[in-house]
């Protein structure tokens, strides 16, 4: 019984580090579309809203504007979701 339950144990531990990477694919994902077309990553890490809207606007006056505000607004989200995780 005792063997079954350490092996329950590491399973869960297993699936916690198996699910942790696969967020963290998600965020390299999110900040390298971020960069390529920012638009895109605003709007898979936002949804239509007035962050989309503004990277939309600073896109249309040059593709560097905008890809600094695409991983500003993607990191800086991901920041605010980890404190409000870790409080």
């Amino acid at each position: 019984m005792a063997e079954y339950k350490i092996t329950g144990i590491a399973w869960v531990v297993d699936r916690n580090r198996y699910l942790n990477s696969g967020l963290k694919i998600m965020k390299l994902l999110h900040i390298a579309l971020g960069i390529l077309v920012p638009p895109v990553g605003v709007f898979l890490t936002f949804g239509v809203g007035s962050t989309l809207f503004i990277n939309i606007g600073l896109t249309l006056l040059g593709w560097v504007p905008g890809s600094i505000h695409a991983v500003w607004a993607i990191v800086k989200q991901d920041q605010d979701l980890d404190k409000s995780v870790y409080k």
